[in-house]
């Protein structure tokens, strides 16, 4: 069996699983947040059910609209709040102690190897990078999930990624998931475990896997996986709040097919408007005037990314015509670059730094986009309308290339600078 193969048989009581089998799991972790959870209150309420599967395997996290953006979003987090002290939920973070759901949870030890999560939001598939088997759901299985513990899957086939080679200078695991996004188009792992394998991953740093499993749903990816090995145990060993459990996907293991990466041959890269299956080498979108840059996200918000981005910016102004906005993805990421000093390098750049927040992501706050505006974010999507207005447009890249193009004003490669 894959590694994805064995998490779900193992939740299930089964000593084998094969793909397309519909099997009903016990889960260790579900989680949601200010814009998927109240729905799932409701629904929960209207079963009439008082009381919740299991207070301390339970997270809800309000990342989205918050620090509250208007009197809906206020709305909404009270919901959470409230429902979270009625029944206790231990793992509820909140203004100063919230930060993007999906940095929070691996940082505070409460997702960890072999696990089954789900989560109401689409990129809970970022655990996948510590080996857990975890994916997004909506708000109505996360409402049975909550009075049940349990979850329905159909077993997914499993895609072998294996990269091999030497990764070129500014060439970080968001560049390595936008080629293989471009490579297999944004449906390319429709329902399908994405397994990152190869020498490549094993240098890969923690942090650059966590941004590759996050965006495998952009290919369609039901969960993108990693097996575990010293890198994931040192981070994990540091942070666990429970025992776990390893898995790793034996050496017959059936892939519905296998997929060879060079990766000597990826520069850094660039999603243009409107998918992010549209990656091209940043040489090739060089020059094109922007008005704003994101740094930070579930995807690219940790400490390693600011410090990308910093050593771009040390000592630079960000361009006039630009803003740049940072945003940190948890109160320990902020307060760990407040000490290094990276903070000081942005603030003294003309950067914008932000509470912890989802923010500008989704076009929430903090950074929504004007009529024909152009940005280059760190984020995960640049779908139409994802950032703001319709006419805006959104390109993805890694932070060094985000850093070069604020202090150019335009999309630039690092080494430009």
């Amino acid at each position: 069996m894959t590694i994805g193969e064995k998490i779900l048989a193992a939740h299930c009581g089964k000593e084998k699983v094969e793909p397309g089998e519909f099997i009903e799991a016990n889960l260790d972790l579900i989680l949601a947040n200010d814009i998927t959870a109240p729905l799932a209150i409701k629904e929960f309420e209207k079963t009439g059910v008082n009381k919740v599967w299991d207070n301390t395997k339970i997270a809800l996290i309000p990342d989205h609209f918050t620090p509250n953006k208007d009197i809906k979003s206020a709305i909404q987090v009270k919901i959470l709040r409230e429902f979270a002290k009625k029944y206790n939920i231990k793992y509820y973070f909140e203004i100063g102690r919230a930060g993007i759901e999906h940095a929070l949870l691996p940082e505070q030890g409460i997702v960890l190897p072999g696990d089954l999560v789900i989560g109401a939001d689409s990129h809970t598939c970022t655990y996948g990078a510590l080996g857990a088997f975890s994916t997004g759901v909506g708000s109505t299985d996360f409402a049975a999930a909550l009075i049940t513990g349990k979850a329905w899957f159909k077993v997914p086939e499993t895609i072998k990624f294996i990269y091999y080679g030497k990764l070129n200078k500014w060439v970080y695991g968001k560049d390595l998931i936008l080629y293989t996004i471009g490579k297999i188009s944004v449906s390319g792992a429709l329902y399908k475990v994405m397994e990152f394998t190869g020498e490549t991953v094993k240098e890969l740093s923690i942090y650059s896997r966590f941004t590759m499993s996050n965006m495998a749903i952009e290919a369609g990816g039901k969960a993108g996986i990693f097996e575990p090995d010293e890198k994931t145990i040192e981070f994990v060993e540091k942070r666990k709040k429970r025992e776990y459990k390893i898995y790793k996907s034996d050496k017959d293991a059936r892939y519905s097919e296998v997929i060879e990466i060079d990766v000597s041959k990826i520069t850094p890269q660039v999603a243009v408007p409107h998918l992010p299956e549209n990656s091209k080498p940043v040489e090739e979108v060089e020059g094109i005037k922007i008005d704003q840059v994101v740094i930070g996200s579930c995807t690219n918000g940790w400490l390693e990314d600011l410090e990308i981005a910093a050593r771009i910016l040390a000592g630079k102004k960000v361009h006039s015509d630009v803003r740049l906005i940072v945003i940190p993805a948890t109160p320990t990421i902020y307060k760990e670059a407040m000490k290094k000093g990276i903070i000081d390098v942005f603030i003294e750049a003309g950067a914008a730094v932000s509470t912890p927040t989802c923010g500008p992501c989704l076009g929430g706050h903090m950074g929504v986009l004007a009529p024909g505006e152009k940005a280059v974010a760190t984020t995960n999507r640049n779908f139409i309308g994802r950032m703001g207005d319709k006419t805006s447009e959104v390109y993805l890249a890694n932070p060094a290339v985000a850093a070069a193009s604020a202090v150019k004003g335009a999309i630039a490669h690092p080494d430009s600078i």
